[in-house]
């Protein structure tokens, strides 16, 4: 495999039904152990076109393939990231490492102090992954009509 690139809002990428599919294959293992199910079944490639038009999309390429990716939103006090995903063969190889060192960039760039993000209360390894990244939990979220968390909220500051 040769070297993967980090690039922030690729121009020219067009690629969305594979995107799609790189994410469902990366959220699969999620299936049955999250409640609710992952926003993202409910999405198809158009809807994540439209997405990166209103969010920064961060990819991963090899070549021009996609093979990571996240969604960065500008928010006033921070940056949101979300949809973050690895192709399941190139995982504990730093790509979502490259990919979230560009979203600190993004949020300096952008004079926002940190990054946020939230991670399914179920999914304790992407807990452990996050805390890795340098992350800590600021708070717990509940999807509407549940009356027990849902998620947690992780924050990392960026100067």
């Amino acid at each position: 495999m040769r070297a993967v690139r980090i690039e922030i809002a690729p121009a020219g990428f067009t690629d969305w039904e594979g995107l799609h599919a790189l994410l469902l294959a990366a959220y699969a293992y999620m299936e049955g152990r999250i409640d609710p199910p992952s926003s993202l079944l409910r999405m198809d490639a158009r809807q994540l076109e439209q997405k990166a038009r209103e969010e920064v999309l961060v990819l991963a390429l090899d070549d021009e393939r996609a093979v990571g990716c996240a969604f960065a939103q500008l928010r006033d006090d921070c940056v949101y990231v979300g949809k973050l995903a690895v192709e399941a063969g190139l995982r504990r190889r730093g790509v979502a490492r490259g990919i979230m060192a560009a979203v600190e960039a993004l949020a300096r760039a952008n004079q926002r102090a940190s990054v946020e993000l939230e991670t399914r209360i179920e999914l304790v390894e992407n807990h452990r992954t996050f805390a890795a990244l340098g992350f800590a939990k600021v708070g717990e979220t509940a999807h509407p009509g549940f009356d027990r968390p849902t998620s947690i909220t992780m924050r990392k500051p960026v100067r």
